[in-house]
């Protein structure tokens, strides 16, 4: 067996102490980002930005005991006027992709879809003022918030599931006064 020069064996060491820390930086995910913008269009002038880590926002909900907000998760009925949300939600988690309503009126506009495994709902208000609405949920994130045969919901594990998630834009509202924008990514500058 040869035995290995003084500088082999430095060299031999930085490739190993590399090979391990390139797996320690590829095994530790991107932090993921939740971002909430709120602009005023009114001519008020006024923005709302909020950056937050979503490893930030599971900490600190189940720190929250307001109302119906305890321990990370919502009280609520879900059987709302004789509707078992979590039945309805169950069954469209198993759904193939496929555009469940459609309403067209002089009105508005609205779409409730499942495509690529998300929950989309698109609503657009005709005339110059209308409102237009765009919600796109994945459904991991929806069948961890609702649990099936309990009346909460569990923003902890939504949000736990969110940091599993790619780039994504989970809500826009457009109206005349003001626009709304609710995305998930890796930065914590929120642009």
């Amino acid at each position: 067996m040869r035995k290995l020069t003084l500088d082999t064996q430095k060299i031999v060491l930085g490739v190993f102490i590399l090979l391990g820390f390139s797996a320690i930086t590829q095994a530790r995910p991107a932090e993921r980002w939740l971002h909430v913008r709120v602009i005023d269009n009114s001519g008020q002038g006024e923005t709302v930005n909020v950056n937050m880590p979503l490893s930030m926002a599971e900490k600190v909900l189940p720190a929250i005991n307001q109302g119906d907000l305890h321990n990370g998760k919502i009280t609520t009925n879900l059987h709302m006027e004789d509707v078992d949300l979590a039945t309805i939600l169950d069954a469209l988690r198993t759904a193939p992709d496929n555009e469940f309503v459609t309403v067209q009126s002089k009105d508005e506009n609205v779409r409730v879809a499942k495509v690529n495994d998300n929950l989309v709902v698109h609503v657009v208000e005709s005339g110059k003022d209308g409102e237009h609405v765009d919600v796109t949920i994945p459904m991991r994130v929806i069948n961890a918030l609702v649990a099936k045969g309990t009346h909460e919901m569990d923003l902890t594990a939504a949000i736990h599931e969110m940091e599993q998630m790619g780039d994504a834009t989970l809500v826009t509202v457009q109206e005349a006064t003001e626009s709304v924008r609710i995305w998930i990514d890796s930065s914590n500058s929120g642009k």
